[in-house]
């Protein structure tokens, strides 16, 4: 299980926290939508759970166990801008090794073809750099998955392949997913749950 517990967050200098005393809690074998319109921090609300962020009360466990402070976490963030989640100095297939052994099948089904492993992020469009941060986020094997709007800046074709990938690979692994997004029909269709923000 996957928890906030009592988490509270203020940005610095804000007159009133952004979270107070908040509570999530996401089984394995859930997709949940965060929705909430703009502003509501749904980003800091990811950033927190996978660890990028602390709160300042409250705390993040993964089966009554705090997120650890090194090594691999059991929560992996797949970001919306991919261009800025990875060393722009690297060739991503380097980029992809930091993470582990990546099964060949990964690559398969996320229609990463093998010629790109030497080329610079630059040289790849969003679609194909989103791909790898997916095999990457997925290589660390993690117990779930946080998703921050990661089709929003892709084609209507691509957002349907990366999100019938990821359902089918998180329910095959059991892996928990928490994601965000702003089109009611991509979450209808993804998600098991919804927890509304700003309820």
């Amino acid at each position: 299980m996957l928890e906030a517990r009592g988490i509270t967050y203020a940005y610095p200098g804000a007159a009133r926290p952004l979270y107070q005393g908040f509570d999530l809690a996401v089984a394995s074998d859930e997709r949940v939508a965060l929705c909430a319109p703009s502003g509501f921090g749904k980003t800091t609300l990811c950033r927190l759970l996978a660890g990028y962020e602390r709160p300042q009360a409250g705390e993040v466990l993964v089966d009554d166990a705090p997120l650890p402070r090194r090594g691999a976490c059991p929560v992996q963030m797949i970001w919306q801008h991919p261009e800025a989640a990875v060393d722009p100095r690297m060739r991503v297939g380097a980029t992809l090794a930091e993470a582990g052994e990546v099964p060949l099948r990964l690559l398969d089904d996320l229609g990463i073809q093998k010629r790109w492993l030497s080329r610079y992020p630059h040289e790849l469009s969003g679609g194909e750099l989103q791909r790898f941060c997916i095999a990457r986020a997925l290589a660390a094997n993690p117990r779930y998955l946080v998703a921050d709007e990661v089709s929003t800046m892709l084609d209507a074709v691509t957002q349907a392949q990366i999100w019938r990938f990821l359902v089918d690979e998180t329910a095959r692994r059991g892996i928990g997913v928490v994601f965000v997004s702003h089109s009611p029909a991509l979450t209808e269709r993804v998600a098991t749950r919804v927890v509304r923000l700003d309820a």
